[in-house]
């Protein structure tokens, strides 16, 4: 599972997402230009202890991307989309697209893909939300369609019901 951002532009956002991928085992994968260091302080500070668990990868450009993991079984999201992520079944070996937080992902990314492009549920009025939470949503509907294979529930950590 890769998490790909595109031109990131808030240091807390990704540290954010950051934990999210440490927690899941995702792969990190940040798109130049970013509006910061993943050295800086709050980067870190938003993922706490968890840097060490998180495969973060940094990458020129989105081509430079492709270049190298290619575009197969890629997912892009954008308020722009037809379908829902739970409409969509995902694969084992997947990646989740998503742009920046002031602009979303270029159009004629998003017009090259259109069948792939998916979207988050919201009231009209809405424009969009957090990437973080973006993040989070789709990533979690994944690893719901597989069972949560290789993660473990508070309860199982614990040994209290949930």
């Amino acid at each position: 599972m890769r998490i790909v951002l595109v031109e990131p532009e808030i240091p807390q956002n990704t540290g954010n997402i950051a934990r999210t991928c440490a927690a899941t085992g995702a792969q990190l994968h940040l798109i130049e230009p970013m509006g910061f260091s993943i050295d800086e302080k709050h980067v870190r500070r938003a993922g706490l202890d968890y840097w060490p668990y998180v495969q973060v990868f940094t990458h020129p450009s989105l081509e430079a991307y492709f270049e190298r993991y290619g575009c197969e079984n890629t997912f892009y999201a954008s308020t722009k989309a037809a379908r829902n992520y739970a409409q969509v079944r995902y694969p084992r070996d997947f990646a989740l697209v998503f742009g920046k937080e002031t602009r979303g992902l270029p159009e004629p990314l998003l017009k090259e893909n259109y069948d792939v492009c998916i979207r988050i549920p919201m009231m009209a009025h809405a424009r969009s939300l957090n990437l973080g939470n973006s993040v989070a949503i789709v990533l979690y509907e994944a690893l719901r369609q597989q069972g949560f294979e290789g993660l473990l529930d508070q309860g199982a950590l614990t040994g209290r019901p949930d």
